[in-house]
């Protein structure tokens, strides 16, 4: 049959060594290229994590990084964020008076700063700026020197120093008795007030109580309010 086909034909589909040598090497490409793809979806065996209890863990893993220190003023010792704090009352002659929430551990330093600072003029001569304050002590600034407080020896009560405070303990100015001067040293209070006092104190024949302080020319609220612990009929 095949000597019956055009010479042509019989030439195209005559089989040739070299013909077969790229068939072949086609073929062994295939079948390298199925086998590798085959290897590498074969299915794997995989290790599964052990479970590990929360109590083994070691320490330095499981606690929570230190709170860094905070700074607690100029004579206060840095503390955590944590911090246990105290109260203190800032009154007498600081530019913003009143209570305070302050890092245990703060000194008056840091309360006269939390109050605004003391006011131009005000005698702080002896007052022991860098004494460690405790909770809720008075701090007075610019009042008449007080002895300390028995059982606070070694000026650690809140009356120690001259030019600080009436704390706890100590005796209050007698508006019956007190001179201008020592009128002047309250908190608040400057000569010319002072002069007011003793004059309505004159012209009344004294106090009759502290609220009395209400109608002399020159007090209003805010400095009774300061004033009332500090002095006595």
């Amino acid at each position: 049959m095949r000597e019956r086909l055009p010479l042509w034909l019989q030439d195209s589909c005559a089989v040739r060594p070299r013909a077969v040598a790229a068939v072949g090497v086609v073929l062994i490409c295939a079948v390298g290229f199925a086998g590798q793809q085959y290897w590498s979806a074969r299915p794997r065996a995989v290790t599964v994590p052990a479970v590990v209890a929360p109590g083994a863990l070691p320490a330095a893993a499981t606690a929570p990084a230190a709170a860094p220190a905070q700074g607690a003023g100029a004579g206060a010792g840095g503390v955590g964020g944590t911090a246990v704090r105290i109260v203190v009352d800032v009154t007498g002659k600081v530019r913003d008076p009143g209570v305070r929430r302050l890092p245990a551990g703060s000194r008056v330093e840091d309360a006269l700063a939390a109050a605004g600072g003391v006011r131009p003029g005000a005698d702080t001569t002896g007052l022991n700026r860098a004494r460690v304050l405790v909770d809720g002590e008075q701090v007075v600034v610019g009042a008449p020197a007080q002895p300390p407080p028995a059982g606070m020896a070694g000026g650690m009560g809140p009356a120690s120093g001259a030019g600080f405070g009436l704390g706890p303990g100590s005796g209050p100015l007698s508006l019956g008795s007190a001179t201008v001067a020592q009128l002047d040293g309250l908190p608040g209070v400057g000569p010319v007030l002072a002069q007011h006092i003793v004059d309505f104190r004159t012209a009344r024949g004294g106090f009759r109580s502290v609220e009395d302080l209400r109608q002399v020319d020159g007090i209003g609220e805010r400095r009774f309010a300061d004033l009332r612990p500090l002095v006595r009929p």
